[in-house]
């Protein structure tokens, strides 16, 4: 069985934007923060597309990963995930090439095929609409093409400059099973979004492992799980500040793309029980308490998943709160 010890850590950033703040905020709060989890030795930071949310200020994800890298030293940066769909293949390996070129050994590239916003919104990304799954895997393959060292011998006449010959590690991010088996017949690292679809992951897991094949990435199976983590002194302060991601959920099944909003002293009144129920499902991939009980979730859930690495998503409405949170998380490495 595996321990947390020797687990990676990563850390999963939205550029969350609270009720009266700004993007500008956003921006700043997430540069102190890849400074601060670099110094406590977490392996990635990774940021995600996503569009149309008011909380949500990481839409422009590439230049947001430039940002990021310009303000550390060491720590990998990279998507988790670019939505694929919504960009031409070209576009994304000449703005990933780009931030290689400037940040060369430190940048990860994530693919998603959904979205990550609104049917309407969708549209207004990229004009049309496909549910043919064949042709996330073609632009895929388009993509991956444009890193080829033999493109450049080729007759091809389009070619990605910078992109072309770089090697930028590919993953593929989902929370169902066809990211799941086409990163396992591609022999690629699969990422599972279990911190918003907790459901899923096991099946998901078992498809990956058992659908994968050995390729020039890699020898084996790579699996990364998104947990959803606050951790603080007391038991008691995690949860009133678990309030926070709680009231935003609420508002995701809603319909209502809020800011994030001040942790509360209780729930009750906010919600009905039926809403209740739902958002404790979409949070069952999380762990809120004091040292000890965040560490035994997450151990329960490693000893679940057996997965290589987790990504940590954490958002508290006091800033020191959340970076409180990654420090005691970084300690179960050592402890």
């Amino acid at each position: 069985m595996k321990t947390l010890g020797e687990t990676a850590f990563s850390v999963l950033d939205l550029a969350t934007i609270k009720r009266d703040g700004t993007a500008e905020d956003a921006f700043e709060r997430t540069a102190r923060l890849a400074r601060h989890v670099e110094a406590l030795g977490y392996g990635r930071y990774w940021l995600a597309e996503h569009h149309n949310l008011a909380g949500v200020a990481s839409s422009a994800t590439s230049v947001l990963i430039g940002f990021v890298a310009a303000n550390t030293s060491s720590i990998r940066v990279g998507s988790g995930g670019v939505m694929l769909p919504n960009h031409a293949p070209l576009i994304i390996a000449e703005q990933f090439g780009t931030l290689e070129s400037l940040y060369p050994g430190r940048i990860d590239l994530g693919l998603g095929r959904a979205p990550g916003t609104d049917g309407l919104t969708a549209r207004a990304l990229r004009r049309h609409l496909s549910s043919d799954e064949n042709e996330f895997a073609e632009l895929l393959a388009e993509l991956r093409s444009y890193f080829d060292t033999d493109r450049r011998g080729s007759e091809e006449r389009v070619r990605a400059i910078p992109g072309e010959g770089l090697n930028v590690p590919i993953w593929l991010l989902g929370s169902g099973s066809y990211s799941a088996q086409l990163a396992g017949f591609l022999g690629l690292p699969f990422g599972f979004a279990s911190h918003f679809a907790p459901d899923n992951v096991l099946p998901a897991l078992e498809l990956y492992r058992s659908s994968f094949r050995p390729s020039a990435t890699l020898a084996k199976p790579y699996v990364q799980v998104g947990m959803n983590v606050i951790a603080a002194d007391s038991q008691q302060h995690a949860e009133y500040l678990g309030t926070s991601l709680k009231q935003r959920w609420l508002r995701m099944i809603r319909n209502q793309r809020a800011p994030l909003d001040p942790p509360v002293e209780s729930m009750d009144g906010l919600w009905s029980e039926r809403e209740q129920i739902m958002v404790e499902s979409k949070l069952a991939a999380s762990a809120i308490g004091d040292a000890a009980t965040v560490r035994a979730k997450m151990q329960a859930f490693l000893d679940a998943t057996q997965a290589d690495e987790i990504i940590v998503n954490t958002d508290t409405w006091d800033f020191a709160d959340r970076l409180r949170s990654y420090e005691i998380v970084a300690g179960f490495k050592s402890s």
